[in-house]
């Protein structure tokens, strides 16, 4: 959680997770890659990493090619390739746990079952990396795998519109000027 210490202005990398494809493409598990296709849809991308990549504002970005239980893949090479250590990584993703529309910064802590953040802390030996945590609610009822894979209603988009306004202004808080 945020602490008075709490410090992200060493972000040199910030990775957007979600699964690659037509079918996934409006659904709550891709809120990761919504975010970085309103912030960066105006940029020159390139193929790398297994990744759409830029270089924006001096910090690295990527969206993983790779489905999200393989997010790790794209994360670790890129990691590697620039030399970063985890506390130099964001990593922006879907959260059951928070309300939809919430948004919310930390560094480490439990994975609550989220297998993109798990390829992760896998690959890098660690879950000391920085989190943009986006709210897309638990389910009331039913499989949680088919609510994360299913699209957003378009009452939801406004919402999660809503919630990207205030990640942008998270991260302008914490000096990344993505």
């Amino acid at each position: 959680m945020l602490t008075d210490d709490y410090n992200t202005n060493v972000i040199k990398l910030i990775a957007f997770l979600g699964n690659p494809g037509q079918k996934y493409q409006a659904t709550r598990h891709n809120a990761g890659y919504l975010f970085f296709d309103e912030l960066c849809s105006e940029e020159a991308l390139q193929n790398k990493f297994h990744s759409l990549y830029v270089k924006k504002n001096g910090i690295h970005a990527i969206k993983p090619l790779t489905f999200m239980n393989l997010s790790g893949t794209a994360v670790s090479e890129a990691a590697s390739f620039f030399k970063l250590e985890a506390d130099d990584i964001l990593i922006v993703h879907d959260d059951l746990e928070l309300p939809l529309g919430e948004v919310r910064m930390q560094k480490g802590g439990g994975l609550q079952g989220h297998n993109g953040l798990r390829s992760i802390r896998e690959r890098l030996g660690t879950d000391m990396f920085h989190r943009l945590r986006i709210g897309i609610g638990r389910p009331k009822f039913g499989d949680v795998r088919l609510y994360v894979t299913s699209p957003f209603t378009s009452e939801e988009r406004i919402t999660l519109s809503q919630a990207f306004d205030k990640a942008r202004k998270l991260l302008q808080e914490h000096l990344i000027p993505l």
